[in-house]
């Protein structure tokens, strides 16, 4: 059973009646059996969820306690043959003292009781008036529906496919919250039962802080907080649950409902894994842990294959979307610029020479350049952009350079290949009819030497226009248009470079001819243009016929080095993500495609020119990617077989 490192866990809100414990576990009940339908592996409910947490002198009371006692039992009875971990909170007595606790159970058995460590004793909340917090609780064990159970705050649980922790409510809010310790003792996943009351404002909060202790610990986090029932003499409670991982949200629930509810999300524990494994900061703090070992309790819950998942695959990863998209754009623009500028200032250049094609990469590289040149209060005539139209430059991306060029006021030349071409074809002996490898490589290199003479002719720097995809598939002429004096695109994928000219074409400029000629090269299909365009003066070397599609190629390089997922998992996502778009077969095709390319073109990487990072993903030798340009790809080609 292969489950790709899923777990499918929830977060159970159900409807209340204060110290009806009857009542409460009917609910609880019917949303176990909910989850476990829906192939949960593990469920938590509210703190002291079995009684309500607004018990207040109630819960001193044992009439109150045996109820709760009594009802975990015949829980525990009821789910017995469900396949499902399940986490409830209850009031638990310890010798002469009582514990807010939480009891992890499965299979009919509690196999571990979570005392919790903070209690909140001031404002509206008067714990320390009931229970003793986990650190007055000397024992080991308790004794529980005729059992004896481990208890304590240093246990972890071993479930199907994930190790996890309990934390409670307030321990959240504590200046080091138990979680943080647990996650370094090997908690992937942290189940919090809460109680935390609606006030102005603290939704937010709290979701900032499920978010950055996700984040923080690198760990899947979810959180159930009570709901409808409980009483309202002072506070109003406004079922609140949250699954969050590594610092995004994957499920929320509905606030102020008055039905019970349940949200799932399927948590990547191998992602978290990997994360971990690849910081440095994680990994120190591991090895320096100085506390005692954690009890891990396995509790021998088989993985569960993962078929489907409800959790969004997003099919650009690298594309900012929704309502941050404008804010993401400016400001990976603003990274180029930056970059671009403190470059030209400390090379003390007097210009930028920029190879104009017409197509998106050197658009996008002339837009960073202008607002660049912008930002130093320079000239945009000091920017030479040079078009030079060779053997496959068709008409529509011949007439989008002038006139972009035009339109942005910068210098403009217009330098001619074909001729120094067919010299150099006579030169080496090439017959200039064969559209060969040297054929191609030909032209991009005689444009490569005239940018780089232009540089040297007016003091200036070559700018890159090459992008991060190009880069990973090694589509880019060695010591050609692979090479420049400063690559502005490296660190952006082909999906982002044509949402950033879009971006540009409408929030960044209120030229409608400007906003005409980007949108226009936006939708040029992508091409190098090194092969004769056909009789209609069309495009006819289309990259992704060649190559296949970008968002496809930007879709497994973010999965494979930002994520360090292999082949079988990648194919497995991008099924989700592509649903509907591209068949299984194509996928796959496409896969083993961009795997042959990306380790047999690691040399071309390893000499990259200067270029900023810009995102999570980066192919700089001497930055993200350490890797031998001989190293083989048929391990990753064979996980595809």
């Amino acid at each position: 059973m292969d489950n790709f490192g899923f777990v499918k866990i929830a977060a159970a809100i159900p409807t209340v009646k204060v110290a009806d414990v009857t009542f409460n576990a009917t609910q609880t009940l019917t949303l176990i059996k909910k989850a476990a339908a829906q192939g949960v592996r593990a469920v938590v409910f509210p703190e002291l969820g079995l009684t309500g947490y607004t018990c207040g002198d109630l819960f001193l009371k044992p009439t109150l306690l045996d109820a709760a006692e009594r009802e975990l039992e015949k829980l525990l009875t009821q789910t017995k043959t469900l396949d499902i971990v399940f986490m409830v909170g209850l009031p638990v007595r310890a010798g002469a003292v009582l514990l807010n606790a939480a009891a992890v159970c499965y299979k009919g058995e509690i196999c571990g009781i979570i005392p919790k460590t903070y209690l909140p004793n001031y404002n509206e909340f008067y714990e320390g008036r009931w229970f003793v917090r986990a650190l007055a609780f000397n024992g080991t064990e308790v004794t529980l529906c005729g059992q004896t159970i481990p208890a304590g705050t240093d246990l972890l649980f071993k479930a199907g496919g994930f190790t996890f922790g309990v934390e409670i409510c307030e321990d959240l809010w504590a200046t080091v919250p138990p979680s943080s310790q647990a996650v370094l003792q090997g908690a992937q996943v942290i189940f919090n039962l809460s109680a935390s009351n609606a006030l102005v404002g603290k939704h937010a909060y709290v979701r900032q802080l499920v978010a950055q202790q996700s984040a923080r610990g690198m760990c899947g986090y979810v959180y159930a907080s009570c709901g409808f029932g409980e009483s309202t003499t002072d506070v109003v409670f406004g079922s609140n649950a949250l699954i969050f991982e590594n610092g995004h949200e994957l499920a929320c629930s509905k606030r102020f409902a008055q039905q019970p509810q349940l949200i799932c999300a399927e948590i990547d524990v191998e992602r978290l894994q990997n994360e971990r494994r690849v910081n440095t900061s994680f990994r120190t703090d591991s090895a320096l842990e100085t506390g005692a070992p954690y009890d891990v309790i396995d509790l021998q819950q088989p993985v569960a294959t993962v078929k489907k998942l409800t959790r969004k695959v997003e099919p650009l990863p690298f594309v900012p979307q929704g309502k941050t998209l404008d804010e993401h754009c400016e400001e990976i623009f603003n990274i180029q610029v930056t970059g671009l500028a403190t470059r030209l200032v400390a090379a003390h250049a007097k210009s930028a020479v920029v190879g104009i094609s017409g197509g998106l990469d050197s658009t996008l590289a002339l837009l960073v350049t202008a607002r660049t040149f912008d930002k130093l209060t320079r000239p945009r005539k000091q920017i030479v952009a040079i078009t030079m139209p060779g053997f496959g430059t068709t008409d529509r991306t011949y007439k989008n350079a002038l006139s972009l060029m035009k339109q942005l006021g910068v210098t403009v030349k217009e330098i001619s290949i074909k001729k120094a071409c067919e010299q150099h074809f006579k030169d080496i002996g090439h017959d200039g009819k064969k559209h060969d490898v040297t054929y191609e490589n030909v032209q991009a290199r005689e444009r490569t030497q005239i940018l780089m003479d232009v540089a040297n002719q007016t003091g200036g720097l070559v700018i890159g226009t090459g992008d991060l995809s190009e880069l990973a598939l090694g589509w880019a002429t060695y010591n050609g248009d692979h090479m420049s004096m400063y690559g502005v695109n490296a660190g952006v994928p082909k999906t982002l470079v044509k949402s950033l000219v879009t971006w540009v074409a409408t929030h960044q400029t209120t030229d409608k001819k400007t906003q005409a000629v980007l949108a226009d090269i936006a939708a040029t299909p992508i091409s190098p243009e090194l092969l004769p365009a056909d009789k209609k003066g069309r495009i006819t070397q289309k990259t992704e016929d060649l190559v296949g599609p970008y968002v496809l190629h930007d879709f497994f390089l973010y999965y494979f080095l930002r994520c360090g997922f292999g082949p079988k998992k990648i194919l497995f996502l991008a099924k989700h993500a592509f649903a509907g778009h591209f068949k299984e077969a194509e996928i796959k095709k496409w896969l083993v495609v961009f795997f042959r390319r990306f380790f047999a073109q690691q040399f071309k990487r390893s000499c990259l020119p200067d270029g900023p990072k810009v995102g999570s993903v980066a192919l700089s030798p001497r930055g993200d990617l350490r890797m031998p340009s001989d190293a083989n790809a048929q391990a990753w080609l064979k996980e595809l077989e």
